[in-house]
């Protein structure tokens, strides 16, 4: 849920339910990476309460757009790093395999 105004959609709150701070800090990181990104912090309200409040404040874009560019770009992340992760598994069992291996010559 967007909460904003309708003067100044360069700054907007967004509360997000089941956020946590993994998520959030994430997030933030992204968005502070975009030049467009004035200000840009997170607060959960309560422990108990499952939701993370997302701020953010721009240099003049509409803050919904860089935070959706800022989602789809920690999702490109989460993927070369999911990626990386498997070529990397395979790697290593590509070369336990071979190293474990006894091959004679019986010729």
């Amino acid at each position: 849920m967007e909460l904003g105004t309708l003067s100044d959609p360069s700054q907007s709150t967004f509360s997000l339910i089941d956020g946590d701070h993994t998520f959030a800090n994430a997030i933030r990181f992204t968005l502070n990476q975009d030049p467009r990104t004035k200000f840009c912090g997170y607060s959960i309200p309560h422990p108990s309460d499952n939701r993370v409040n997302i701020r953010i404040q721009t240099t003049g874009d509409q803050a919904k757009d860089v935070f959706r560019d800022a989602c789809q770009d920690l999702m490109v992340m989460c993927q070369h790093v999911s990626n990386t992760f498997d070529k990397a598994v395979v790697d290593f069992k590509m070369s336990k395999s071979v190293d474990g291996m006894d091959i004679e010559s019986n010729s």
